[in-house]
C-alpha cells in the first residue's frame, strides 16, 4: 500500500493551488467551476475543485491545462485516474482533489450534493 504524501506542493498553500487549477480550467472554457471547502468535514482532502466539459476532448484539454499550470508552479499530482475514458478525470493533489466531469456524468453523480455539508469557496474567477 502506498502511503499518501502530506502535500503535493512544498510551496503552494492548498487554497492557492485550487484557485490556480480553477484558472486553468476556465482557460479551457470549463463550465460550472465550483470549489468546496472540506476542512471541517472528515474527508480525504481539504478542498475539491469540480468542473465540467461538454465533450471528451474538452475534458482532456482541461485536465492537461490544470496539470501543466500546477506543474510549472511546482505541484505534481499524487494520483490521477479517468484519463482513458475522459468522462470523469480525478486529479489528486493531496490537499486538493480536482474532479473534471463530462457534463452528463456530472449530472449523474451529483458530487456537490454528496458533499452538501461542505462550504463553498470563492475562486476569484470573472
Amino acid at each position: 500500500m502506498t502511503t499518501r504524501p502530506k502535500s503535493a506542493s512544498q510551496t503552494l498553500p492548498a487554497l492557492t493551488l485550487m484557485r490556480m487549477a480553477a484558472e486553468a480550467a476556465q482557460s479551457k472554457k470549463a463550465e460550472q467551476i465550483v470549489g468546496l471547502d472540506l476542512t471541517s468535514l472528515e474527508g480525504v482532502s481539504d478542498y475539491f475543485l469540480i468542473c465540467s466539459g461538454s465533450s471528451e476532448p474538452q475534458v482532456k484539454a482541461i485536465s492537461e491545462a490544470i496539470e501543466e499550470k500546477l506543474r510549472l508552479a511546482g505541484a505534481k499530482y499524487w494520483h490521477i485516474e479517468g484519463l482513458e475514458s475522459k468522462r470523469w478525470v480525478l486529479m489528486d493533489y493531496v490537499d486538493v482533489v480536482v474532479h473534471i466531469f463530462h457534463e452528463k456524468t456530472r449530472e449523474y453523480y451529483l458530487l456537490e450534493r454528496l458533499w452538501g455539508d461542505a462550504g463553498s469557496v470563492d475562486l476569484g474567477l470573472d
